[in-house]
């Protein structure tokens, strides 16, 4: 279920996407340039696609999924990288077909937009979504610039801030940290705001 508080169909019909950078995200970008991201994969919140098809030209073969049918519709319009698909699901009524289907999650700016209250079933949802053994590539957003302190229990966002204690609340139970770390390069405000951590599903 999106947060009740935003359209995200009406942002993007309006073209009011301040998030949408036209790029892959620096840290996953860097990554790739070092590691692999192989299998079935999938990215929540996929909005435009760029995680999707910076993934794609690598080899892996990615699931974009968003609930704004604009976004969907741009990204299936965007020239093909690979083999890419992208379908207008909702992270938290997966259908069958995609429970227990992938071996990633990556995961950029999906968590960082839902209502905190919702992060619990979202853990949930990506440890549904992957194969035993499956493992997640995250981006955090750890302090929105412009909520200055602003974390799960404040009303503000999104983006919605989270503390790294609450992260391991959520994500241990279900989750192994196999890597952590602050990322060289971000978009523009982000710096230093963010973590990375490689999950692997715990089983």
């Amino acid at each position: 279920m999106p947060d009740p508080n935003f359209d995200w169909e009406a942002l993007y019909t309006a073209q009011d996407t301040p998030w949408d950078k036209g790029v892959e995200a620096p840290p996953l970008a860097d990554f790739l340039a070092h590691e692999r991201i192989e299998g079935e994969v999938l990215v929540p919140g996929c909005g435009r696609g760029y995680e999707v098809r910076a993934l794609a030209v690598k080899g892996a073969k990615v699931t974009g999924i968003d609930i704004a049918p604009t976004a969907i519709e741009i990204a299936r319009e965007l020239p093909r990288a690979g083999s890419e698909r992208y379908l207008l699901v909702d992270l938290f009524a997966l259908p069958p077909a995609l429970q227990g289907a992938f071996d990633w999650v990556v995961e950029h700016t999906c968590f960082c937009a839902i209502h905190p209250g919702q992060r619990a079933a979202y853990v949930q949802a990506v440890r549904g979504a992957l194969r035993p053994g499956g493992r997640v590539f995250a981006v955090f957003y750890l302090n929105p610039r412009q909520y200055e302190g602003a974390y799960e229990d404040d009303d503000k966002g999104p983006p919605y801030g989270v503390q790294v204690e609450r992260l391991d609340e959520l994500f241990s139970p279900g989750f192994t940290v196999e890597k952590e770390w602050v990322p060289e390069r971000a978009f523009e405000g982000r710096e230093q705001r963010e973590l990375v951590r490689l999950l692997r599903r715990r089983d």
